[in-house]
């Protein structure tokens, strides 16, 4: 108040300040003016809080208790502490230079776009990403499930795939860095019971076909019947699969040496495998 010690308060009111009108500082916003109201400031106060109608800047640190929200347009933080919840409107912009969040935690996040260096986010909506995803050293989900709809690229190279549930897997896989690619792979099972069991000739064979949809020419056969292996004259056996046609495979069971007697009756398991280089 040293410079308006010398002065009247006629000549001197004008630059004390007041809330424009002449009600006292209570719950309403009101602008604070120059004592003759000749000037009335775009700042507005209350005994519950405060206003700007204009540009308000900060030049230092800002810490805000329960929220910070913006409403429109674009707003410019540069060094921002929040104690409590924050919401953002429309988006959080760096108009320049590049913005780094260092740890964010949030129970719930929806966001568009996101550069972040390190979060710990409990729930997440990500929307639709259809372009590229490059994820650095590891995805890793601690518990929970994670799901992926439809993943479709060129080729995946994957180090190490741990898959505790089900993974289903498009058109390829590839086999270490150069390794063959899967390119399709069919199973199904087939009745080997008293129709189709012969009794063993001196050739000591028994032969026939069954239905593996997906098998073509060409593809890797495995196969194995559940009761070769019992005690009635099944010893010393071989068996052979290899696909005849589309979807259609041909057993070959040998057992030459054994007892002449009837293969028993069992299942039929048999996988076929497709390779490229």
């Amino acid at each position: 108040m040293a410079t308006l010690g010398t002065q009247s308060i006629s000549t001197s009111y004008t630059q004390v300040l007041k809330t424009f009108g002449s009600n006292i500082v209570d719950g309403t916003l009101r602008a604070i003016s120059s004592g003759d109201e000749a000037g009335v400031s775009a700042l507005q106060i209350c005994t519950t809080g405060a206003k700007s109608t204009g540009t308000f800047a900060v030049d230092g640190a800002s810490t805000f208790g329960s929220h910070l929200t913006a409403s429109t347009g674009t707003a410019t933080i540069g060094t921002l502490f929040v104690s409590g919840q924050a919401t953002f409107g429309t988006g959080f912009t760096a108009s320049t230079g590049t913005a780094t969040i260092g740890t964010l935690s949030a129970s719930t996040a929806t966001i568009s776009t996101a550069t972040i260096s390190t979060a710990t986010i409990s729930t997440a909506t990500i929307p639709l990403q259809l372009g590229p995803v490059t994820f650095g050293t590891n995805v890793t989900m601690s518990t929970g499930t994670a799901t992926i709809g439809t993943e479709s690229v060129g080729l995946s190279t994957i180090g190490t795939l741990s898959v505790t549930g089900t993974a289903t897997a498009g058109s390829a896989i590839r086999i270490g860095a150069t390794g063959p690619t899967i390119t399709k792979v069919s199973y199904a099972t087939a009745s080997f019971g008293s129709s189709v069991v012969a009794i063993h000739n001196l050739p000591d064979a028994t032969t026939g076909t069954f239905a593996l949809t997906g098998a073509a020419l060409g593809d890797i056969v495995i196969g194995s019947i559940d009761s070769l292996g019992s005690t009635t004259g099944t010893v010393q056996i071989t068996t052979n699969f290899f696909p005849i046609a589309s979807n259609v495979v041909r057993y070959v069971v040998n057992s030459k040496g054994s007892t002449a007697g009837t293969i028993p009756a069992g299942t039929i398991f048999a996988t076929a495998m497709r390779f490229t280089t």
